[in-house]
């Protein structure tokens, strides 16, 4: 009897095994544990976001925010999808700034490192080095990031309201090529952009970002960091806790839950310098109190191992945004990498 029991009981598992696997129904099935846990943030790793082609929206221009005799700032708009291959798209806001005079110019996108709410308006963080930039001849995007700006707000969940950073600057590098329509409508074809010349610039935080859609889009764009976070995720938000109220409780908590259903290297450019194809510039401060200082040798170092075309310069008493007297050096080493790099 016990034998024709544990045969009726191994039928049975046998048969649910085979619906389960057989049905357009199985992810609803419910097991003895309850109902199976989706893992929705898969979609963000790199070896799916790789996976993606990013739509090539349009974008727009809007107010004029100042004007001079050499160039003019103003907002721009596009749209991202809300999650990746989603069809909902929301928009992004940003600053452009533009070379007065007519002319076919080479594009600069630049990503803001982090600007508290209460601080933030389009343009902070990248502005001063876009203007010098725009004036000496090149097309500069600094879009705001999803819920900042005049943006649509970022996902509730903190860890893909991160990801989305990813998805918004993949979404720009795709939709650049319509970026001379926009032109076009509002200074009739008197100032272009030079698709064949597309330069990176990034700062603190942003410089993850950069080197992040660098390994996910494989796209050969001179890229120049400034005093970049590059370690490793979730440690590169890990060291930065101290600076909360709570001293990074509620980050730690979300972190050990998301790596309790998630590999974190999946999701970490570290993992994924073999497949950056960009000359990079680094350019980091001595006095630096944000960003240590080996941070940024090591990342040169791991680059160059990789056989990347890398640039490293460090400045004697520097601080995180290369003041008090280093910065129009900065800049201008910046320029010559780009103008030297464009040429090849």
């Amino acid at each position: 009897m016990k034998k024709i029991f544990l045969g009726v009981i191994l039928l049975v598992s046998i048969v649910l095994l085979v619906y389960f696997y057989f049905s357009p129904q199985k992810k609803s099935l419910i097991s003895p544990l309850g109902k199976l846990k989706e893992k929705s943030l898969s979609v963000y790793s790199f070896n799916s976001l790789k996976k993606i082609q990013f739509p090539k929206n349009s974008i727009s221009l809007g107010k004029k925010i100042s004007e001079n005799e050499n160039i003019i700032t103003q907002m721009f708009y596009y749209s991202v999808p809300q999650s990746p291959n989603a069809d909902v798209q929301i928009k992004v806001s940003g600053v452009i700034n533009l070379p007065k005079k007519p002319g076919n110019y080479p594009i600069i996108v630049m990503l803001r490192g982090y600007v508290p709410d209460e601080m933030y308006q389009p343009g902070v963080g990248t502005q001063h080095a876009a203007e010098v930039f725009a004036k000496n001849g090149f097309i500069t995007l600094a879009p705001d990031f999803l819920g900042a700006g005049e943006s649509a707000s970022p996902s509730a969940d903190p860890l893909e309201a991160r990801f989305q950073t990813y998805t918004t600057i993949l979404t720009l590098f795709s939709s650049l090529s319509n970026l001379d329509y926009a032109l076009n409508a509002s200074y009739s074809g008197s100032i272009k952009g030079d698709l064949s010349k597309i330069g990176i610039w990034a700062h603190s935080n942003g410089g993850q970002i950069a080197l992040s859609v660098l390994a996910i889009s494989g796209v050969d764009y001179p890229m120049v960091l400034w005093a970049p976070v590059s370690k490793s995720f979730p440690y590169s938000i890990l060291y930065y806790t101290d600076e909360v109220d709570d001293q990074g409780k509620t980050l730690r908590k979300l972190v050990a839950d998301f790596e309790k259903d998630y590999s974190a290297e999946e999701f970490s450019f570290t993992s994924y310098l073999s497949w950056i194809k960009a000359p990079i510039q680094i350019n980091q401060g001595e006095s630096d109190q944000e960003v240590p200082v080996w941070w940024s040798e090591e990342l040169a170092a791991s680059l160059k191992k990789e056989k990347i075309s890398t640039q490293y310069f460090s400045y004697p008493g520097a601080d995180h945004n290369m003041l008090p007297s280093q910065w129009t050096n900065v800049v201008n080493n910046n320029m010559l990498f780009y103008n030297t790099s464009f040429k090849k």
